[in-house]
């Protein structure tokens, strides 16, 4: 009962999204000539056999669409009714999400985002603090992520990735700790990722290079283990200053839902310093 409730609520929250949209829309808007009569309209903006031609789909269907009822509607005549009333990417998420379809994340360019996430990230520290995008891909790092675990400046630019660096990276592997649960943690979220977009050729080729180069990512990616993020604390043994505990965190910006901000952020007070006089040397 409280799922088909849910329903009901989402149907109806569809159906006022619809008929305000329909309402802000005039025919020259979607090409269509204007009105002989315009005072003829009953109702401001289009009418419903207007949107209904535009998107291809009948008028009885999408009445009642706009009326609330208990219909399917399919990916295709969501994304056709979409167009037809003009919606932006913000609008097309919502009205996906509304009519019970998955809301695909689009993908952010790196040029429009890369420096409001570096002042994000710099401005982190004395955690150490990276952004990667929807391939593991790092965006943007700061000082102390740099200092403490490892540069992705050093890594040739195909390279420069969360799962490289977790599996190709010697030096990043000798630091942890306990590299193998790290490891695994993030392999079942770069899994996850992967399986959401079968047949993107960027995790492709990741996939098949790390097989080549890595026999513990050959033999787990195998395992087809997912799992999400879980909170956790890393221990990292630095040469300069020893070994430093790091809480992590995942949080992801509004703005871009397809980035991901990683801090690690010093685990008590004995850690705070140990990085404070490793960034002072700096």
């Amino acid at each position: 009962m409280a799922a088909e409730t849910r329903r009901s609520a989402r149907h109806a929250e569809l159906a006022a999204f619809l008929r305000a949209q329909r309402a802000r829309l005039r025919p020259a808007d979607v090409g269509l000539p204007p009105d002989s009569n315009p005072g003829r309209r009953r109702t401001p903006g289009l009418r419903r056999e207007e949107v209904a031609e535009i998107a291809g789909v009948s008028v009885t269907w999408y009445t009642w669409l706009e009326q609330g009822r208990n219909i399917t509607a399919s990916e295709q005549v969501i994304d056709a009714v979409a167009r037809a009333l003009g919606l932006g990417s913000d609008q097309r998420r919502h009205i996906r999400s509304l009519a019970g379809l998955s809301t695909a994340v689009g993908e952010t360019p790196a040029d429009d985002a890369l420096p409001r996430l570096q002042r994000l990230a710099d401005a982190a520290a004395p955690s150490a603090a990276c952004v990667y995008d929807r391939h593991f891909d790092y965006v943007v790092w700061n000082t102390p992520y740099r200092l403490i675990r490892h540069d992705p400046a050093t890594l040739p630019e195909g390279r420069r990735n969360l799962l490289w660096m977790m599996f190709g990276d010697g030096g990043n592997r000798s630091r942890l700790v306990r590299w193998e649960p790290a490891a695994r943690a993030v392999l079942s979220q770069f899994r996850t990722a992967a399986g959401q977009r079968p047949g993107d050729p960027r995790f492709a080729a990741l996939v098949s290079e790390l097989t080549g180069i890595s026999p513990e990512f050959r033999e787990w990616w195998a395992e087809y283990t997912i799992r999400d993020f879980r909170p956790a604390t890393i221990a990292v043994d630095h040469p300069g200053i020893g070994v430093i505990e790091l809480e992590i965190f995942q949080l992801r910006p509004v703005e871009h839902p397809d980035m991901v901000l990683v801090l690690q952020v010093p685990a008590g007070r004995d850690a705070r310093q140990r990085v404070s006089s490793l960034l002072g040397d700096s």
